[in-house]
């Protein structure tokens, strides 16, 4: 609660304070130049570090490899081109630090380690997510290497099949 009150009311305030402040020094059109040549040029930033985050993420999934870091980076590069959009000097902080390879590669690796310790292993760690040891809201734990149905034999599963490969007029399956 204390974040988005930080975010809804005081960082509008403060982005205000240092418009007001940058524009009795530099001139009120000189600072509006300055917020809108900031988001060009985040805008342009953003788009080219996306670029390269997707082609990555392309060749590690034509590698059948999982592109987690890769989607980490490509949600930091949306808040990033978000705040750079936003007018205001504290906000273009921000995304800069968040579209810069760099300090994105840090942040999305803080994320990451995070993520993993509230979604992968909810109870792993030190009371994370309120769960017991070993246990996830939606029941057994992935890691528990107990069956999971009744049936003991492990070797069969229960589905149903339909082929629609050959009914497919856009070839999409194939």
């Amino acid at each position: 609660m204390r974040v988005l009150f930080i975010l809804f009311a005081l960082l509008p305030i403060l982005e205000i304070a240092l418009l007001i402040n940058v524009g009795s020094v530099i001139g009120g059109w000189n600072t509006v130049g300055l917020v809108i040549l900031s988001a060009f040029i985040g805008a342009y930033f953003v788009k080219r570090e996306g670029v390269s985050t997707l082609q990555t993420a392309q060749e590690k999934m034509q590698r059948n490899e999982v592109p987690g870091k890769e989607l980490v980076e490509g949600l930091m590069l949306v808040v990033a081109g978000i705040l750079l959009v936003t007018p205001g000097f504290i906000t273009d902080i921000f995304g800069f630090l968040l579209a810069m390879p760099g300090s994105r590669h840090f942040f999305a690796a803080q994320v990451s380690k995070h993520m993993k310790m509230r979604v992968v292993a909810p109870g792993m760690g030190q009371g994370a997510a309120g769960f017991g040891q070993g246990q996830s809201p939606f029941g057994q734990s992935p890691f528990d290497e107990r069956p999971r149905s009744h049936n003991n034999d492990g070797d069969m599963f229960e589905g149903e099949y339909t082929d629609h490969t050959t009914n497919d007029p856009d070839k999409r399956l194939k």
